[in-house]
């Protein structure tokens, strides 16, 4: 099996040496998505439900792009700047997600890329 090298206009470009998501068989592995609005690469506002609303549209739209979807995500890794934004980005989260859960990793760290107060990566499903 080869790799596929996903660039998609639906979702920010990478900030740096990285693609925005690699197809492998049938998983799709995006890079950690950052808040950043696609039509004005500017960082979305800087409050937790904003910046966590628009990292979960921005993968929302890759997966699109890519004719893959949310209810197909296995995985997730959140990178939160701040671990008493929690409850709020699971409020969030779980709108997003449903009944579709996928396994999930959260972690607070010291800095997030363009200091984002959010980050989000994913593995998903090509199949569905």
């Amino acid at each position: 099996m080869t790799k596929t090298l996903v660039v998609s206009k639906a979702a920010p470009q990478a900030i740096g040496p990285y693609s925005q998501a690699v197809i492998h068989g049938d998983l799709a592995f995006l890079s950690g998505m950052l808040p950043i609005v696609p039509v004005n690469g500017e960082m979305a506002e800087e409050e937790i439900s904003v910046q966590t609303k628009q990292v979960l549209e921005n993968i929302k739209s890759l997966l699109a792009d890519i004719s893959s979807s949310l209810d197909q995500v296995l995985k997730t890794t959140i990178f939160l700047k701040d671990l008493k934004d929690f409850q709020t980005v699971n409020e969030i989260y779980g709108t997003y997600f449903g009944d579709s859960l996928p396994a999930r990793s959260c972690v607070e760290v010291a800095r997030i890329p363009k200091d984002a107060l959010i980050e989000i990566e994913v593995i998903a499903s090509m199949k569905g």
